[in-house]
């Protein structure tokens, strides 16, 4: 193995806390074994996601040398479930403990991949495969640990999953597109009449303002099945999930109240107002504890 693969490695033991990410706020509550095991899992979909973020260029060579490092990636991956890797020793003690499916960090790798291949997309379908890759098995991947004990709590993480990534995607919408990325749905566009030059552009007027409303009702409907997919005895060991669900919705909430204008500025959620919201689920957690236990 190559130098800079060895440095990739390295990395998957590294958590960022420094950034004070949202996965941050809503992973600091849980137990030491739990924490662990999910910033290992972090760490990982973030150095596949960097694989393809970095120094971001269209250029065959770039994209080429790109997937081959994703495919060096997917090798370890098969070698970890085989027991032969050395390179991923965390993760194979992770996925040891807590038995999660190889095929969610293939389909990870692969919805990676996909950034470098596609920059538009023509229905929402299309999207929503994406979004699946890349978001959804994420907290598939998270139940595994966390624990879960009814087949509709992977419906619970799959509906979530959309619903965070779709918020991502409108908030980010300025910044994907000087990137070269539109992932608002062509048929979207031409739905209240407008097209991807409008959006290259930043034509902030009626028309987006209807489209991005309508963006907001949907992404409201993928918050809502996942809510109502969580039963109530599965919440007290979902409860990091739910502070991610609360710190994104308030993030759509605040992007609603900007009157959708994301082209002016990113919309933020303080750390404040996260640690607030962090705090308030996990003591929640906390007194439902008490009460099963009286």
């Amino acid at each position: 193995m190559g130098h800079s693969a060895l440095v990739e490695a390295e990395k998957i033991t590294a958590f960022p806390t420094a950034n004070k990410t949202n996965f941050y706020y809503s992973f600091s509550f849980l137990p030491k074994e739990e924490r662990d095991a999910i910033n290992t899992v972090y760490a990982f979909c973030r150095q596949i996601d960097d694989i393809v973020d970095d120094n971001p260029s269209r250029e065959l060579e770039s994209v080429l040398k790109k997937r081959r490092r994703l495919e060096w990636w997917r090798n370890e991956i098969e070698q970890c479930y085989a027991g032969n890797s050395t390179i991923l020793l965390p993760l194979a003690t992770v996925n040891k403990r807590f038995s999660i499916p190889k095929q969610y960090f293939l389909t990870l790798i692969d919805g990676c991949e996909r950034d470098l291949l596609q920059y538009r997309y023509d229905t929402f379908n299309e999207l929503k495969e994406y979004c699946y890759a890349v978001a959804s098995v994420v907290g598939l991947m998270c139940i595994e640990i966390f624990g879960y004990k009814y087949e509709e709590t992977q419906e619970y993480a799959i509906n979530l999953g959309y619903a965070l990534q779709l918020t991502n995607i409108i908030r980010d919408i300025k910044t994907d597109k000087d990137r070269g990325y539109i992932y608002l749905p062509k048929e979207d566009l031409e739905r209240f009449k407008l097209t991807y030059d409008d959006i290259l552009h930043e034509r902030y007027d009626e028309r987006f303002i209807e489209l991005m409303r309508f963006e907001t009702r949907r992404i409201r409907e993928y918050y809502h099945k996942a809510r109502t997919a969580l039963r109530p005895d599965e919440r007290n060991t979902m409860f990091t999930a739910e502070i991610m669900d609360a710190i994104y919705y308030r993030l759509l909430e605040k992007i609603e109240l900007n009157d959708f204008n994301v082209f002016e500025k990113k919309i933020r959620v303080s750390a404040a107002h996260k640690f607030m919201i962090a705090f308030k689920h996990y003591l929640s957690s906390r007194m439902f504890i008490s009460r099963i236990k009286k």
